[in-house]
């Protein structure tokens, strides 16, 4: 597969990027973890997440699509030197003093 390099970062990705806005939300932490799997063993490694994904849902703060992708980090310790991990901060968490860094 053809990698990109990001500017001269020195990280190189693949052209595809995972969304991570389904982990913690319509899909679980398992099924997330298979995603995850399948992904990377396709030779892909960018994955974008964030702090609001899933602040919509009932029952979630936020945060659940990174606690899961660290999660699934943590079980496979070799998978950190193989995926860009992107996340974004700033947005509105729907919650007040949860904006900003």
């Amino acid at each position: 597969m053809q990698m990109r390099q990001l500017g001269n970062t020195g990280l190189s990705i693949a052209p595809l990027v995972l969304g991570g806005n389904v982990f913690g939300w319509t899909l679980d932490e398992k099924g997330s973890f298979d995603v995850l799997d399948a992904f990377v063993a396709h030779g892909f490694n960018a994955i974008d997440t964030a702090d609001s994904y899933s602040t919509w849902v009932s029952g979630n703060s936020g945060g659940e699509s990174e606690t899961i992708i660290g999660k699934w980090l943590k079980a496979r310790p070799d998978a950190r030197n193989k995926v860009v991990i992107f996340t974004k901060v700033g947005s509105d968490m729907g919650k007040p003093g949860r904006k900003g860094l």
